[in-house]
């Protein structure tokens, strides 16, 4: 993880694509940062889709990402806020398993799934660890995963035929059209291969066909108890969707989302 390209490349476009532009969990965690004492960190900030939000409601918060171009894209976006909110963010370009702010923090999060990105269970514990130095006594970690499908991990029409996401426009005119499929599986290791495909078409009608590879690490509620548990956190809450639904009585496969003390 010490570049990220296929972030670096297409992160011009990670705004404007529906399913993230109308994802519920900023609410959530905007009323967590609201209410933390202190300025708080999210881990794996990228563009500032949940951070800047944050800054808006009064929130200081501090942004940790690897991807300098998702953090450009934030930096863009920060540009054209009022002063007094980019006076509440703070960016750092650094990795998630690593990172030393020499700081502590009443709140942790690491919204929408960018702790699955660590593919083995040592780096999950490093960055876990990352985390739990800088989290202050009292202080709570959120971690924002997918709860895998069953069905889903094996359906081989996923291998085979795209998913088709809605069209979006950018703001130079060009017209996306974004689609996935998963290229492999590896199931003993609970990793899967994405490609992410990026049909643009521009304003005097030439076209580019465009794409990125990357692996995913998916993990299982119980597994990832476990793992924070071992890593010396306390599993407060688990929830299955961003109104705090308990994980359990919402509608499968849902989020998982884990809310943490220091154990």
């Amino acid at each position: 993880m010490s570049a990220c390209p296929e972030y670096d490349e297409f992160a011009e476009y990670y705004d404007h694509v529906l399913p993230y532009r109308n994802r519920e969990d900023v609410g959530f965690f905007v009323g967590l940062a609201r209410a933390a004492r202190g300025p708080a960190l999210e881990v794996a900030c990228g563009t500032g889709r949940v951070l800047i939000s944050c800054a808006r409601a009064g929130a200081h918060v501090v942004g940790v990402d690897l991807s300098a171009g998702m953090l450009g894209v934030c930096r863009q976006r920060l540009a054209h806020e009022l002063p007094d909110v980019r006076e509440r963010v703070e960016l750092r370009e650094a990795d998630m398993r690593t990172f030393d702010l020499g700081r502590q923090f009443d709140l942790i999060t690491a919204p929408f799934r960018g702790f699955q990105h660590l593919l083995t269970v040592e780096d999950q514990q490093r960055a876990l660890r990352a985390i739990r130095r800088h989290l202050a006594d009292g202080g709570r970690f959120v971690l924002d995963l997918f709860n895998p499908s069953m069905p889903l991990l094996g359906d081989e029409r996923w291998l085979v035929n795209p998913l088709v996401e809605p069209a979006f426009s950018m703001p130079d005119g060009r017209s996306v059209v974004r689609s996935f499929r998963i290229v492999s599986r590896d199931y003993f290791a609970q990793v899967q291969e994405l490609e992410m495909i990026y049909d643009v078409t521009w304003p005097d009608g030439h076209a580019e066909h465009r794409a990125t590879r990357f692996p995913l690490r998916y993990l299982f509620r119980f597994e990832a108890e476990h793992l924070l548990v071992r890593e010396g956190f306390r599993v407060d809450a688990v929830y299955g969707d961003y109104e705090r639904h308990a994980y359990g009585q919402t509608a499968y496969p849902g989020d998982l989302v884990f809310v943490c003390g220091k154990g």
